[in-house]
């Protein structure tokens, strides 16, 4: 018999590329479908959620500045390492969300695969999404779509990997920074999402995860006058906070995405809408031939 006790994991919160406690140094158990204990997560306040604002702001202007090309890398950078830790994703979803290993392994492939998706896009949605407009004189008149900014979003509660690279993904390719709340009942595949970030070449800020309520800590995502967006299709089941949240993000006139279903089908091949609901269209025009 072996006397060696078992490392257990200390899950935390992920802002600007670090690794801290609450400052609530509040925790919550996380329980399996089973209702059996699995971990203590950290319970994010209100001083995490302006905290990870503040880094997502400071990582925006070079995070965009970045050539699509460049994001796309970063992106694709991000499958690769999950394809590496395959096996503690399935674990997780199969605690988390109480699937069986086989379907468990198709939803982590299908996570995968959209990241490998939305890399595709980056160097292409300017050019799908922008034009040369037709004007009457002698000028070129260019429209071309930019990031808008920091955008919060609400991770499905539900589907708590496949939907959580689904909401942020689309974000950070097109240019944009993030702070995300996760699942609450089933944080485990974001605490381990954020892990993957911080060895796969994404800077600091682009991408914070917070854990806890989203009751809790959304409605001062969604009035913070340094959030440009917000992503409500993570709460779709959800129609009183969505609207709630809505009727806050209007004090600085965000951008507010909400689902046209009250159920979201993560397992649907995803369209531009993810992309183009945070982008900003910049329309530019020059003489011809000066």
């Amino acid at each position: 018999m072996s006397d060696r006790i078992d490392v257990r994991k200390t899950y935390k919160l992920y802002i600007g590329g670090a690794f801290p406690r609450s400052e609530s140094a509040y925790s919550y158990e996380v329980k399996d479908n089973k209702g059996k204990f699995v971990a203590n997560a950290a319970l994010a306040s209100r001083k995490d959620a302006r905290d990870a604002v503040g880094a997502a702001r400071k990582a925006f202007g070079p995070w965009a500045g970045r050539t699509a090309y460049n994001r796309a890398q970063i992106v694709y950078r991000i499958a690769e390492v999950m394809e590496d830790r395959r096996p503690q994703f399935v674990q997780a979803v199969v605690k988390s969300e109480g699937l069986t290993a086989s379907k468990a392994e198709k939803v982590v492939d299908a996570a995968i695969d959209r990241l490998v998706w939305y890399a595709g896009w980056a160097d292409k949605i300017t050019q799908v999404v922008g034009n040369a407009n037709p004007v009457a004189g002698p000028y070129f008149n260019l429209s071309t779509p930019e990031p808008t900014g920091v955008v919060a979003v609400l991770a499905p509660q539900e589907s708590s990997l496949l939907g959580l690279v689904s909401v942020v993904a689309p974000v950070i390719v097109t240019g944009n920074t993030v702070v995300v709340v996760s699942s609450y009942e089933r944080p485990l595949p974001a605490v381990n999402f954020a892990e993957v970030l911080a060895t796969s070449d994404v800077p600091g800020g682009v991408v914070n995860i917070l854990t806890g309520s989203a009751a809790t800590v959304a409605p001062w995502l969604a009035s913070h006058m340094d959030v440009n967006a917000i992503d409500l299709v993570g709460v779709a089941g959800d129609h009183g906070l969505a609207t709630d949240l809505e009727v806050a993000a209007a004090d600085n006139l965000k951008r507010v995405r909400r689902a046209p279903v009250a159920e979201p089908d993560w397992a649907v091949d995803p369209g531009l809408d993810a992309m183009t609901a945070f982008l900003e269209t910049k329309t530019v025009w020059h003489p011809i031939g000066v």
